[in-house]
């Protein structure tokens, strides 16, 4: 079963291309990272699919078929913003009894049971807790709902790294005990690299690269080799980069790829597979502008 499905998916505002013909299947039980530049329209996506925006064209379905945004996705789907949300001058056990009043499905103990295990009191008020804290607190409120899907939108992009640390464990924690799949965007791709099961890369509202990350490192290598050598027909060249008497190029290759003498080929990291695309599609966008937003 696929947990999002979205086939020639467009957004737009006004004049502004926010998603531009945008087709995913995004499989269950796996955590999903949505990665791409400030701008890209990786939020839209989100909002999309939880049912916070509509699409100017195109159609969106989640959980093996429901419509985003129907009462049914709605119950079984939980999100997390950027700026991980809660009423500041709220004590836990107000959020926890607001959250449970507005839902359906809200499983109280759970939540009591965690935040004490966070040794985060229910009377302290939300504006008093840290950075770290607030977010912890955000993500209990969602999994007590018992999602089948958890999206987060750069939940961690302002916490210190223990505090992103743990929020994250928390999130796989998730996944292994109660089998949500997760929907994840951020910008921390060293981090991805270690939990991350399937990768979407967007720029410029269009997805730009999308599969399996072991499958997409498993196709890609870095070659280097000298900066008048010319490539192996068979590589497809993703970048190109010559400095001084070195070049190095991004390809996609066989899984037993032997480079001509000269040349040298090396696994790529995931950080640098992102960064290579995202590069290649800001150097493209210089001759062929495309507008977006967040």
């Amino acid at each position: 079963m696929n947990v999002v499905e979205t086939d020639r998916l467009s957004k737009r505002y006004g004049r502004v291309a926010a998603l531009e013909d945008c087709s995913l299947a995004l499989p269950e039980g796996q955590l999903i990272a949505l990665v791409g530049p400030n701008g890209a329209g990786k939020s839209t996506l989100l909002n999309v699919v939880v049912g916070l925006a509509t699409p100017t064209s195109g159609t969106v379905r989640v959980l093996g078929g429901v419509p985003a945004g129907s009462p049914a996705a709605l119950d079984r789907i939980a999100f997390v913003a950027q700026d991980t949300p809660v009423y500041r001058r709220l004590s836990a056990a107000d959020m926890i009894h607001l959250t449970r009043n507005l839902n359906h499905r809200f499983d109280e103990a759970y939540a009591r049971h965690r935040l004490g295990e966070l040794e985060i009191a229910p009377g302290r008020k939300a504006g008093s807790l840290s950075g770290g804290q607030r977010a912890q607190l955000a993500l209990t409120l969602a999994l007590a709902r018992r999602p089948r899907l958890l999206v987060l939108d750069e939940p961690t992009a302002a916490l210190d790294p223990l505090a992103r640390h743990d929020f994250m464990a928390g999130v796989m924690t998730a996944m292994a005990e109660d089998g949500v799949s997760v929907l994840l965007s951020s910008h921390v791709l060293a981090e991805l690299e270690r939990i991350a099961d399937h990768l979407v890369l967007i720029a410029r509202g269009r997805v730009r690269l999308e599969g399996a990350v072991e499958a997409l490192l498993g196709s890609h290598r870095l070659v280097t080799g000298a900066a008048s050598g010319s490539p192996d027909p068979g590589w497809r060249v993703i970048r190109d980069v010559s400095a001084a008497s070195q070049r190095q190029l991004l390809v996609t290759a066989p899984h037993d790829l032997a480079p001509r003498p000269g040349w040298d080929a090396r696994p790529v990291s995931l950080e640098e597979l992102a960064m290579a695309y995202l590069r290649e599609d800001a150097l493209s966008a210089r001759t062929a502008p495309l507008e977006s937003v967040r």
